[in-house]
């Protein structure tokens, strides 16, 4: 039987879905790239003492050494957590031969190597915003050597 109007509605709906991250990653890497190193919160509570993040390794270094006032803020640890790991991922990729952005089809973004090694860098920051362990630098110092 052919019902021309559901063709017409199968079409409609594929238009209207929004589109996952992995396929902007894959159709337009760079703003996606921008998008995940904005850390805006993370960037603000590094703003406040003096700390500018410039995606450089001294900087997670720095990061390391901040006073970890956010853990007295059950509201804010876990967008700084995420922050901090989109942060160690921004880092990663911009400076990391071959590192780039992946999502895993759950929609979490993680850092790919040039050997396949995958970097769940959203866990590991929130890891550091809860406990400080493992640091960001030493992350970093591992995960390039690599």
């Amino acid at each position: 039987m052919n019902m021309s109007f559901l063709d017409r509605w199968r079409r409609r709906q594929r238009a209207d879905r929004s589109v996952p991250l992995a396929e902007s990653v894959r159709a337009d890497p760079e703003s996606v790239v921008e998008l995940l190193s904005e850390c805006g919160l993370l960037r603000a509570q590094a703003a406040t003492v003096g700390l500018e993040l410039d995606d450089s390794v001294r900087s997670l270094e720095a990061l390391d050494q901040l006073q970890p006032v956010w853990r007295d803020d059950p509201e804010v640890l876990p967008w700084l957590g995420n922050d901090a790991g989109l942060y160690l991922g921004t880092v990663l990729v911009r400076t990391v031969r071959g590192a780039v952005w992946h999502v895993w089809p759950d929609g979490q973004p993680v850092v790919r190597l040039a050997s396949g090694r995958e970097i769940d860098v959203v866990t590991a920051g929130h890891e550091w915003a809860d406990t400080g362990v493992p640091e960001l630098s030493q992350l970093y110092a591992e995960v390039s050597e690599s």
